[in-house]
């Protein structure tokens, strides 16, 4: 049994004291500043974040750390000498004056096979989409001295294309970008990729003035007590800074935030966990700089005391009438889906939760769900997110937030919270963890063909799945109390970090996609290569090691569990 999730009877009379003139009323503020990363306009509209929170009966601290912060400047791009309107992106090359010339060569959809078939030393690529993490490093790779994206639509979208998660380190700066980045509308791009495909020879040349360095940034860090001894904290977190005026991205997110942070003071009394709410600054210039550091500076506190995280993004937009798609963790998956569908009457799918969104504490163990929250429906323009046509752009203005749907929205994670501050029991749902990986492991099995012995993780994810039945038996939702939290706690930090990571507690995995539980996939190599091949002996190498590390998480866990009881 899961422990009660939103069932509390005060949650109706809690939701109906969210008030819709109140979160516009944030919304008109937000519209007021562009807030560039490390920029005093940012800087203003974080003293009215703390302003308003200490308003509220939050204890507040603003702090200040280096980060690493990539401001795009102008760009041009000639094309036989015709100037073509583009944008250059976040940790882009910065050309110089003399700018960069080259022939351009068409690469599609800049998949992996795509670069492989072509010859880029000092050309320029020309690609179909939004400027990316992973299509980029594949071009620094590739040898490419540039990037032509062409946009999906007529609107040039702001990007960062980092594949280093948070500021970089000196083992992970070499992963920076090589390649100078220019994205031009659809109407501008399809012409060039016509030509290439003609058999043209194209020239470019193009001109990048990217502001990239160390700066000092802002986290504002609110916290709301309960009073009870030794209780864990629920992180919520959205980031504060913008492209542009980023009234959706991110002030609908930061409204809701502060909505319900004005609701749940008024509540502390019943609450039984504590809260801390964490603005950041460098999501989208520092590549998740701002929560990344976070983790990294305060990895002892949150591993001690965070019991799970929800991070809001765009919240609000006008048109989002899908509820189905945000990601979310496994043993949080339930109380998504009760929430949406509360409000919404929708079927929460359960997506699993992407390399995005300021995820920096899977490493650590904690618990997440949501980033985006509600998108557009899907349309004929081949879009990466479906968070409207002004995501991004010089267009994310107020007069695309829809009061209805940003509190809608703000009601969706208001129940999200009120369950996880006040249900007796942490509402994670570690048999339904169980079910998904017995799934994942099911596939490996049929493909590792005995090849290596499976059976230590097996034994291992059976013992867990039986102690969760015993110490749901046992402890009841009446009787819970810190330490059945604390054991919750110990299990996710043992199984948080094989579900989403590589295994490295202390680090961030690069910002580039993953396969679904990435730390299998030493067995899963092994899985896909052909019995008998060659190197079959080389893959059950690493194969045994994944199994030892998955077979000892799951051991953690049963331990943590076996200890509370």
């Amino acid at each position: 049994m899961v422990a009660q999730a939103t069932g509390e009877a005060g949650l109706p009379a809690l939701l109906d004291r969210i008030e819709t003139d109140r979160l516009m009323s944030h919304i008109a503020e937000f519209a007021k500043r562009v807030k560039l990363s490390g920029s005093p306009e940012e800087l203003e509209s974080f003293a009215y974040l703390q302003s308003v929170m200490d308003g509220y009966g939050y204890r507040t601290r603003l702090l200040f750390h280096d980060a690493f912060i990539s401001l795009p400047g102008a760009a041009r791009l000639a094309v036989d000498g015709d100037d073509l309107p583009c944008i250059t992106h976040s940790m882009a090359v910065s050309t110089g004056p003399e700018g960069r010339e080259g022939e351009v060569v068409y690469v599609g959809d800049g998949r992996e096979e795509d670069f492989a078939a072509l010859d880029l030393t000092g050309r320029i690529a020309l690609i179909d989409g939004i400027a990316f993490e992973d299509t980029t490093e594949r071009a620094s790779l590739a040898g490419a001295i540039g990037q032509i994206q062409i946009s999906p639509n007529e609107h040039r979208y702001e990007m960062c294309v980092s594949p280093v998660w948070g500021s970089p380190s000196q083992s992970t700066r070499d992963r920076l970008p090589r390649t100078a980045i220019v994205t031009v509308s659809n109407a501008d791009g399809e012409a060039l990729r016509k030509r290439c495909l003609a058999g043209e020879r194209v020239v470019a040349r193009l001109t990048t003035k990217v502001d990239t360095g160390w700066r000092k940034t802002p986290i504002l860090v609110a916290d709301l007590d309960c009073g009870a001894a030794d209780a864990p904290f629920v992180l919520f977190s959205g980031h504060h800074d913008t492209w542009h005026y980023g009234v959706m991205d991110n002030g609908g997110a930061n409204a809701t935030m502060l909505e319900a942070a004005r609701v749940l003071a008024d509540r502390r009394g019943a609450l039984r966990r504590n809260l801390r709410i964490c603005f950041w600054s460098g999501h989208s210039h520092g590549r998740y700089s701002g929560s990344a550091w976070y983790a990294d500076e305060f990895w002892i506190d949150l591993d001690e005391n965070c019991a799970a995280h929800v991070n809001v993004d765009s919240t609000g937009g006008e048109g989002a009438s899908v509820l189905t798609a945000s990601g979310v963790v496994d043993e949080l998956k339930h109380l998504a889906a009760e929430a949406v569908a509360a409000e919404t009457g929708q079927v929460h799918a359960g997506n699993r939760q992407g390399r995005a969104a300021d995820q920096s504490f899977w490493g650590v163990g904690i618990p997440s769900m949501f980033g985006s929250l509600s998108h557009q429906p899907p349309s004929e323009v081949k879009m990466p997110v479906r968070l409207g046509w002004w995501w991004h752009t010089p267009h994310d203005l107020a007069d695309h937030i829809d009061p209805e749907n940003l509190t809608r929205d703000t009601r969706i994670v208001l129940r999200c919270l009120w369950a996880l501050l006040t249900s007796p029991r942490l509402p994670l749902d570690y048999r339904a963890y169980a079910t998904a990986l017995a799934g994942e492991l099911s596939g490996i099995d049929r493909g590792i063909g005995g090849r290596v012995d499976l059976t230590p993780l097996h034994s291992a994810l059976d013992e867990l799945t039986a102690a969760l039945d015993v110490f749901d038996e046992r402890i009841s939702t009446e009787e819970a109390s810190t330490g059945a939290d604390r054991a919750m706690m110990r299990v996710s930090r043992a199984l948080v970090p094989i579900n989403y990571t590589s295994g490295e507690r202390f680090g961030h995995d690069p910002a580039v996609a993953q396969p679904a539980w990435p730390a299998l996939d030493g067995l899963r190599s092994l899985a896909a290569l052909p019995a008998g091949s060659a190197d079959e002996l080389f893959y059950a190498v690493e194969a045994r090691r994944t199994r030892n590390r998955i077979t000892y998480a799951l051991r953690q866990a049963r331990a943590a569990l076996t200890a509370a009881l």
